[in-house]
């Protein structure tokens, strides 16, 4: 009967294999929502790399789980990009290769307790340097992050207001190390147990000592979701759905209306009739209305998606243009080496353009709101700059029409939960089609989400805070905490090596009868 080592002996069935297991940690995300599984999905993976029968074959393991960790998380763009999505998930899977090696070379063969101790915190670094290197706009954001998985956990909300989904994602993947010694290495299982007990140590500490956000407000914010609408005319369709909505919010006292992203599809200085129904809203249910243009501006030239506040006077002024721009589905990165993209799915034809900079709006009786646009609620520096800058309350506008039957909506909106947690600001995540949601400032939620299914306007009561958390304050420092341990691992393994070196110089000593001999004997 062949045993498991013998099975993996074929290199495709070893590479199956690993973007088998892989893929295992998008079961942790929404939809599955399986949460605490996070804490030992990774442990198959860790247990195929160890096993490498050398380097090179652990970084191609660390590839090919890489490949199925990509394609699994973005498994729904196949229907827009088809093959290209693949391509995509073998380009990203390479980040894992390097990892791949690590894990190997911290928990290969036997490993000593040392060893064992020195990987719950080297492992775990070097997955949060390939989360901050493909966190890139360019190579498709953040999005899959692996402490994000946590986003419906207090205690890990908490330890999100301390270091940011950084955090998360370190101690969970120690968690996973900590699993995969206790179940492979019994002489090392003394430093696993104490590595769990440190990580549990550390998450109770946050539950305890973490400064929780001060609520002294509450603002009256309405989302409005129009729904699917296709076919001819449907950007004026869908225009005059949102204004039925919105009609339904007069008498209800709210402080702001937000529309979702690519709520209007004509620029407002082309069309002043839509931007005269707009100020006509605001003055019949007393509050400003932020929309989302997505049109050619005439004002300047290009596409912008632009978040844009109307008063009861019209437009206001306040204006943000979307700075990060979704690969492939609103620009093409090297659109002449890349562009055939176009021919095998849906990706942009044309690129749109990027606004320069972040923008906090005054929406009236001191209330400073912070806009975002859909692909940009994932990137937790945009948010904390929005609080650092004064915002009282986060906004994205999204729109995942495209991706209704997928996992794509439910994991969009869980994103605001994180923001809400590292800031302590409440975030209001509003969009198309669903799933809408709120969350207060420690990121529980302020509400009921608005599903996929939905067509609604719906008030929502926001508590307001004030106040820093550690992570508006400190910013990324997990991160340079974890490039900082991978620099001293590496000059310790250069040092180790060169002592080897040299030792492997030094002739042996001849000997006579136990005696160094003398010379010329």
């Amino acid at each position: 009967m062949k045993t498991l080592g013998h099975w993996l002996a074929s290199p495709w069935r070893r590479s199956t294999a690993a973007a088998v297991v892989g893929a295992l940690p998008v079961l942790a995300f929404p939809a599955p929502s399986l949460w605490w599984f996070a804490y030992v999905a990774l442990v198959p993976w860790i247990l195929l790399l160890r096993t490498a029968p050398a380097g090179r074959r652990a970084a191609f393991d660390g590839w090919w789980g890489g490949f199925g960790f990509m394609l699994a998380m973005h498994h729904w763009l196949l229907p827009s990009l088809h093959v290209f999505t693949f391509v995509i998930a073998a380009l990203l899977g390479a980040l894992w290769a390097p990892w791949g090696w690590l894990v190997r070379r911290m928990l290969g063969g036997t490993p000593s307790p040392g060893r064992v101790a020195a990987g719950l915190v080297v492992v775990p670094s070097g997955w949060l340097v390939i989360e901050l290197v493909r966190s890139w706009q360019g190579l498709g954001g953040p999005w899959g992050v692996l402490g994000a998985s946590q986003w419906q956990v207090g205690a890990g909300l908490r330890l999100a207001s301390v270091g940011g989904v950084w955090l998360l994602s370190f101690l969970v993947v120690a968690l996973n190390v900590g699993v995969a010694v206790l179940v492979a290495v019994r002489r090392a299982r003394v430093p696993a147990v104490a590595g769990l007990v440190a990580t549990a140590a550390v998450t109770s500490a946050a539950w305890v000592y973490a400064p929780r956000p001060d609520t002294d407000d509450r603002v009256r914010i309405a989302l409005v979701q129009p729904g699917v609408v296709t076919g001819p005319d449907s950007a004026e369709r869908r225009f005059d759905r949102e204004e039925q909505l919105t009609r339904e919010l007069a008498g209800q006292d709210a402080g702001l209306i937000v529309w979702g992203e690519s709520s209007v599809g004509f620029d407002l200085g082309d069309r002043p009739d839509l931007a005269r129904r707009l100020t006509a809203l605001s003055r019949e249910t007393g509050a400003p209305i932020l929309v989302n243009v997505d049109a050619r501006r005439s004002d300047r030239p290009g596409i912008y998606k632009s978040s844009v506040l109307i008063g009861p006077d019209g437009p206001t002024g306040d204006r943000y243009d979307k700075m990060r721009l979704v690969p492939f589905g609103e620009y093409i990165p090297a659109r002449s080496l890349l562009g055939w993209a176009t021919s095998v799915g849906k990706a942009a034809g044309e690129d749109r353009r990027q606004g320069t900079e972040q923008v906090v709006m005054d929406a009236g009786n001191g209330l400073r709101i912070g806009p975002l646009v859909c692909f940009e609620s994932a990137f937790p520096d945009m948010s904390r700059h929005l609080a650092e800058d004064g915002a009282d309350v986060l906004l994205a506008q999204s729109s995942t029409s495209t991706f209704q039957r997928s996992w794509a909506p439910g994991q969009h909106a869980s994103l605001a939960a994180l923001r809400a947690a590292e800031t302590g600001r409440p975030m209001v995540h509003a969009t198309l089609t669903g799933v809408s949601a709120v969350y207060g400032p420690d990121g529980e939620p302020a509400g009921p989400r608005l599903g996929t299914d939905s067509a609604a306007a719906q008030v929502y009561e926001i508590p307001l805070a004030h106040g820093t958390t550690p992570y508006v304050r400190f910013g990324d420092w997990t991160l340079y905490a974890a490039l900082l341990v991978l620099v001293v691992w590496g000059v310790t393994e250069v040092a180790r090596l060169r002592r080897g070196a040299r030792g492997s110089l030094v002739p042996p000593v001849r000997t006579v009868h136990g005696w160094p001999a003398r010379p010329g004997r």
